[in-house]
């Protein structure tokens, strides 16, 4: 079990993340992290607790309109920084010690059962991994499926995951863009100031205070964040309005 937060908005939304991290940690204490869309990305992680984690986005300016977080129970790989979330693809053949930037930012609460084949194919292709976990195969897929639009993408690669997710995905090339999926996870989607900012949760109480207009996403639904809109996708596809849902 692990801790969701993502947002997109006007303003800073860090410091909103990490108070829902704070009110999430009750699901994961092993190690937590940010991760927002500055230029390109940049992320904060770390095995203390979120309370520490707070003073470190401070400290190294991580500051965005567009982020994700988490907090971690910790299933594949150790309590350890390179296993912590957000997880980030750089491409083929490339890893952040080499220095090549991040392309897509991810977090995951759920086990991907098929992890181990998903992995080999993308090894196959060039792609190198950092950590133990199943999470970083779904960052290294949702790359080598993007073609300009990371919907897309995440809609492609959940097609290929067999167990329970629930994700929140950015993308370097698309500001002021959060994307997620929900399979045998929980997620919520919060609609703040009047509809111009939008949240992704785990729980409604990490947006206490942010918004008490929320949505309960249902099994297989995939959810696009924008700056002043959002829209919800069904397993089959279907786009909708949540508030018409039967």
């Amino acid at each position: 079990m692990c801790g969701i937060v993502a947002g997109v908005s006007g303003r800073d939304v860090v410091p909103v993340l990490v108070q829902g991290l704070q009110r999430l940690e009750y699901r994961g204490y092993d190690s937590c992290g940010v991760a927002v869309h500055q230029g390109g990305l940049k992320r904060a992680r770390s095995t203390a607790r979120v309370a520490e984690l707070g003073e470190q986005v401070r400290l190294e300016s991580v500051a965005s309109g567009t982020g994700i977080a988490h907090t971690r129970w910790a299933t594949h790989g150790a309590p350890a920084v390179h296993n912590a979330h957000p997880h980030f693809s750089h491409g083929p053949s490339h890893t952040s010690a080499n220095g090549a930037a991040g392309r897509v930012a991810l977090v995951h609460n759920g086990i991907i059962e098929n992890h181990d084949e998903l992995r080999a194919a993308l090894q196959a292709k060039g792609y190198v991994f950092e950590s133990q976990t199943d999470t970083e195969v779904i960052a290294h897929l949702i790359d080598s499926l993007y073609n300009g639009d990371v919907f897309a993408a995440l809609q492609a690669a959940v097609a290929q995951l067999h167990g329970a997710y629930a994700l929140a995905v950015f993308h370097k090339d698309e500001p002021h863009r959060v994307v997620g999926a929900r399979a045998g996870s929980p997620l919520i989607l919060g609609v703040g100031d009047g509809g111009k900012e939008h949240f992704l949760a785990s729980d409604a109480m990490a947006l206490a205070g942010v918004t008490d207009q929320i949505v309960y996403l249902e099994e297989g639904d995939l959810v696009d964040l924008q700056l002043g809109r959002y829209w919800v996708t069904d397993g089959q596809g279907r786009s909708f309005d949540p508030a018409q849902r039967p």
